[in-house]
C-alpha cells in the first residue's frame, strides 16, 4: 500500500476534490467526493497532513477533519495560486493546494473555533449595518439637494435633512415626502440596531481583563479592543509587533530591487475590518493633537511636524497595532514614554 503524508483537499458546495501526495511530493491518488463523503473518507484514512484554502467553510471543515485525528492547515488562497498549472479545476486546484503546503517556508492560516467565529459575526453584521446606514443617509442627502436643501457631511448633520422631511410647512412635494418617510424610517431602524450593537461590544469590552488592558492604549476603545481579540489569529502566530501590523495591513508595499529600497503605498493586506478600525481611531488622535496641542519634542509632534497627516494617521494606526501586540503577548497595560523636559 501506498502511503501519503499529505492531503490536499478543493472545497465546494457539493463536489468536493481531494488530492494525495507522498512525502517527496509525488501524486499518490485523486478523488472526487460528495459533500455527505467528505468526513467519512478522512476518518477511514491514517493521520496525516489535510490541507485547504481559507475560504468561507474551511474552519468548519478544519475542525471536522481536525475531531478525526488529523493535522489541518489552511493557505490564504494568493499563496496557493502560483502553484496551479495552466487550466484551472477542481483537480488542478487541489494539486496546487498540496503542493504549497509542502513548501518548507509556506505561512498558515490558523483554524478558527466556533467561539471565535461567533465573535467575529458581531463585526461583520455591525460593518453591514453601518454601510446601508451610510447609504441611506446619502441618498436623503442626495434627493434633498435635488430641492435645494444640504446639510454639512457626517451622520450627525443628518437630523437637519430630517427635520425638512417631517416639517409639514416645507417645500418638499407629497409624494417626495412620502418616500423620503420611508427612508428616514429605515434609517432610524438601522441606528437602533447598530446601537444595540455597539452597546453589546461595550459589554464584552468591559467584562473582559484582555480588552480592558488594551483600551489603556490610546485610541484603542471598546470596539477595537474586542475587534483584536474576535478577528486576529492566536499572538504566537506573529513573531513581532512588526509581523502583526504587516498582517493588518498598516505597512506599505515593497518593490524593491537592485539593493534599492522602494516603498510603495500602504498593502492593505490581512484583516479589513480591523484595519479600517484602527485607522479611524488614528485619525481622532491625530485631530485632537492637532487641535490641542502635543509637545513638540514627543514621537507624535515630530511626525506631525515633518509628515502629511495621513501618513501620520497610518504611523499610529501602525504603532497602536504593535503596542496592542505587545500587551496581548507580555501582559500589563500601556504606559506612555516619558517626555524629557
Amino acid at each position: 500500500m501506498i502511503e501519503f503524508s499529505t492531503i490536499g483537499l478543493d472545497l465546494a458546495k457539493n463536489v468536493f476534490q481531494a488530492h494525495g501526495a507522498d512525502a517527496a511530493g509525488a501524486p499518490v491518488f485523486r478523488r472526487k467526493l460528495r459533500r455527505d463523503q467528505v468526513l467519512a473518507f478522512f476518518a477511514a484514512q491514517p493521520s496525516c497532513i489535510v490541507t485547504m484554502e481559507a475560504c468561507p467553510g474551511a474552519h468548519h471543515w478544519g475542525r471536522e477533519i481536525g475531531k478525526l485525528g488529523h493535522t489541518v492547515k489552511l493557505i490564504a488562497p494568493a499563496y496557493v495560486k502560483p502553484f496551479v498549472k495552466r487550466q484551472k479545476n477542481d483537480a488542478a486546484d487541489a494539486e496546487a493546494i498540496c503542493e504549497a503546503a509542502q513548501r518548507p517556508t509556506m505561512r498558515f492560516v490558523a483554524v478558527k473555533s466556533e467561539a471565535k467565529q461567533a465573535s467575529a459575526v458581531i463585526f461583520r453584521t455591525r460593518d453591514l449595518l453601518v454601510g446601508q446606514r451610510t447609504q441611506l443617509i446619502n441618498a436623503i442627502r442626495g434627493h434633498l439637494a435635488e430641492y435645494g436643501q444640504i446639510a454639512p457631511q457626517g451622520p450627525a448633520h443628518v437630523e437637519r435633512l430630517i427635520a425638512q422631511i417631517e416639517d409639514p410647512a416645507s417645500d418638499l412635494p407629497p409624494a417626495a415626502r412620502a418616500s423620503l418617510a420611508v427612508l428616514v424610517g429605515a434609517l432610524r431602524h438601522l441606528q437602533e440596531q447598530t446601537a444595540a450593537l455597539d452597546a453589546e461590544i461595550a459589554a464584552r469590552a468591559k467584562a473582559d481583563d484582555t480588552a480592558r488592558r488594551l483600551m489603556s492604549v490610546p485610541g484603542i476603545g471598546p470596539l477595537i479592543a474586542t475587534a483584536i481579540e474576535a478577528l486576529a489569529p492566536p499572538v504566537e502566530t506573529f513573531r513581532s509587533g512588526r509581523d502583526f501590523a504587516a498582517w493588518v495591513g498598516l505597512t506599505p508595499v515593497q518593490r524593491s530591487t537592485g539593493g534599492k529600497e522602494r516603498l510603495g503605498r500602504t498593502s492593505r493586506m490581512g484583516e479589513r475590518t480591523l484595519r479600517r478600525l484602527l485607522i479611524i481611531a488614528a485619525s481622532a488622535v491625530v485631530r485632537w493633537a492637532k487641535r490641542k496641542g502635543v509637545p513638540a519634542d514627543s514621537w507624535l509632534g515630530q511626525m506631525l511636524a515633518r509628515k502629511p497627516p495621513m501618513l501620520v494617521i497610518v504611523a499610529v494606526a501602525n504603532k497602536n497595532a504593535r503596542i496592542a501586540w505587545a500587551l496581548l503577548t507580555k501582559g500589563g497595560i500601556y504606559r506612555a514614554p516619558a517626555v524629557t523636559a
